[in-house]
């Protein structure tokens, strides 16, 4: 097995989210996947079998759970295929569906992948699993923006977004572990996006990753693509639109995601980052 090891949404090793990559998992089974990303610890590990048709099948597992869709690896996968195979366009195969990923290089040798997510979807947060999601965060509805309603949302996984009314809510990140990966193991959810508003177009996000074993991840692309789709749903930004989302901050690790919001509301929304390799 031909393990990569990569940072996707940071030109630092030492910023952004790391991933594995597995650019050619044909013939290894579902324990041995499962177990390889156990062994590598990081948020996700994503491992490719290539198709005739010169598409891949893509699987994501965390250290302790499968995923249908995962942002950071996806780019972190087609930067990895792109330096191994050369820039251009790709579609992937997600347990959520079809993803197209395009790759470029910059002037400085350093590439770019936009990922297109499946069609976003947006529904409504109910007040007890909004109650249960606040008591396991330990916030209380006073901590909350009222310009961005709690809502669940999709783009290949599901996200309860939750909008921070102050920076230093968003900072403040003690939860309980167990009481909130129990309630997301029962509702399907992927990630907590935990995000602040900073400008129009300008985010912080957060987002812990109790299902996963992770307590928080560095950089969350499908939570990132999830929440373009929520601010199209609920008329919170203005269409088309370009947002910057800056995550990791708060722990060590800084990242930036590109999201473009297409004006179409039926539309896939782009996710957009660097990777680079980790020594």
């Amino acid at each position: 097995m031909d393990l990569l090891r990569y940072v996707a949404f940071s030109t630092d090793p030492l910023g952004g989210n790391p991933a594995g990559v597995v650019l050619d998992a044909t013939g290894l089974d579902e324990a041995t996947m499962a177990a390889t990303a156990a062994e590598v610890g990081y948020s996700e590990t994503a491992f490719v079998v290539p198709r005739r048709d010169g598409a891949l099948d893509i699987r994501y597992f965390s250290p302790q759970t499968e995923v249908p869709f995962c942002g950071h690896a996806t780019i972190a996968t087609a930067v990895a295929h792109a330096r191994r195979h050369g820039v251009g366009e790709l579609l992937l195969h997600t347990k959520a569906g079809p993803v197209p990923v395009t790759t470029s290089a910059g002037p400085d040798g350093t590439v770019v992948a936009t990922l297109v997510s499946v069609e976003p979807r947006t529904r409504a947060l109910s007040e007890e699993d909004l109650a249960e999601l606040l008591a396991a965060l330990r916030w209380s509805p006073a901590d909350l923006d009222p310009a961005l309603p709690p809502r669940v949302a999709y783009a290949g996984a599901w996200h309860p977004v939750i909008a921070a009314a102050s920076r230093e809510r968003l900072s403040d990140l003690d939860y309980d572990m167990s009481a909130l990966g129990d309630l997301m193991a029962r509702r399907d959810w992927a990630t907590v996006a935990l995000v602040l508003r900073e400008t129009p177009t300008v985010f912080h996000a957060r987002n812990p990753f109790p299902p996963g074993g992770v307590v928080e991840d560095p950089a969350t692309g499908a939570a990132a693509a999830a929440f373009g789709g929520y601010l199209r749903a609920l008329g919170l930004v203005e269409t088309p639109a370009v947002l910057r989302i800056h995550q990791g901050v708060d722990m060590g690790r800084p990242s930036l995601i590109t999201v473009g919001v297409p004006a179409d509301p039926t539309a896939g929304i782009e996710v957009t980052g660097t990777a680079v390799p980790i020594a």
